[in-house]
């Protein structure tokens, strides 16, 4: 779902490709896609390393990266990968563009993208934490069935049909939650979790806050939503709060209990901004925030914030002049 994405996206922003090579597994191989009108056909990855592209924007899993990425970034091509893979590899940079893209290096063969979910929380609490510093996150995600993949779009859809079908999950999501996103470990958390936990340290470079999260599947088709509550060191304003995200570019603030003007799903689908509304102030400790943060996860949360990667490495000619070198 992320790959057909990751087209549309690149096609609506006018990514300047000299040649685009499509690669998947060899059950696809000679598959026939169209791409601004004309024809390419699907080749397998060992051909695609043969071809030296300048960049290559994986999202084929976390042991497909393990295994090719590497291949890649040996022949001199750069990749921004969109698994788990390398995420918290410390010789790995996991980027947010309008965040830490500046840390970017052209020596930086294997590029991570965050986790849909940590992408949009980060896009709201980067500035937040800049202006207040942060103490601990608490975080409640409403995970649309997309975020899993096809099979579980089908299984919503059959439910909602009455049709028996393949089931994605080891229950019905139709008209129903789970607490249950990616497989639990061994601290009784999930792997999407502890991603939560995580991933936002090393994008925002700190680690002098904690983050801790419950992530839950909902009926929905598109669009991850999570309620966030932040405490932070110093005392804020709430005025000034919606001031300093509405300036935060890629964010929207929709704030206004009045006119029933909040975030939700069907207002981010097939949008790249972040939503975020719900502003108000935790009654029950000193200078904590609550905050209801919405995106759709297959763009922003995945395809986009990759291709506004690769935009960025083409916009600091930090990517090709490898591929001559290694032809000769």
């Amino acid at each position: 779902m992320v790959g057909e994405v990751m087209l549309k996206v690149l096609a609506e922003r006018n990514f300047p490709i000299t040649e685009l090579i499509l690669v998947a597994s060899e059950k696809s191989v000679g598959k026939k896609i169209t791409y601004s009108g004309k024809e390419h056909t699907v080749i397998g990855l060992a051909d695609a390393v043969k071809a030296r592209p300048d960049l290559a924007i994986f999202s084929a899993g976390g042991a497909t990266s393990l295994e090719w990425a590497p291949k890649f970034a040996g022949v001199g091509t750069t990749v921004v990968d969109n698994s788990s893979a390398w995420r918290m590899d410390p010789t790995k940079k996991l980027v947010v563009p309008e965040i830490n893209a500046h840390q970017l290096s052209r020596e930086d063969k294997i590029i991570a993208n965050p986790n849909c979910s940590t992408i949009q929380l980060v896009m709201v609490l980067a500035p937040l934490h800049r202006r207040y510093k942060m103490k601990r996150v608490v975080i409640s995600t409403y995970q649309s069935v997309s975020g899993t993949g096809v099979k579980a779009v089908r299984q919503l859809e059959n439910e909602m049909a009455g049709v028996q079908g393949e089931m994605a999950y080891p229950y019905p999501i139709n008209r129903n939650a789970l607490p249950h996103c990616d497989v639990f470990l061994e601290n009784g958390y999930t792997k999407e979790e502890m991603k939560l936990a995580r991933e936002p340290q090393k994008i925002l470079d700190d680690r002098t806050f904690s983050l801790t999260a419950t992530a839950v599947r909902i009926p929905t088709a598109g669009g991850h939503s999570e309620a966030v509550n932040v405490e932070f060191y110093n005392e804020f304003d709430l005025s000034e709060v919606r001031s300093i995200l509405k300036e935060t570019p890629g964010v929207v603030v929709q704030d206004n209990p009045e006119t029933n003007t909040y975030p939700m799903p069907v207002y981010a689908h097939d949008k790249d901004d972040v939503f975020v509304g719900r502003i108000r102030r935790d009654e029950t400790q000193r200078h904590t925030l609550n905050m209801w943060i919405v995106a759709d996860n297959l763009r922003k949360g995945a395809a986009t914030n990759a291709v506004q990667i690769a935009e960025y490495l083409v916009t600091k000619s930090l990517v090709g002049g490898l591929t001559q070198s290694h032809s000769n």
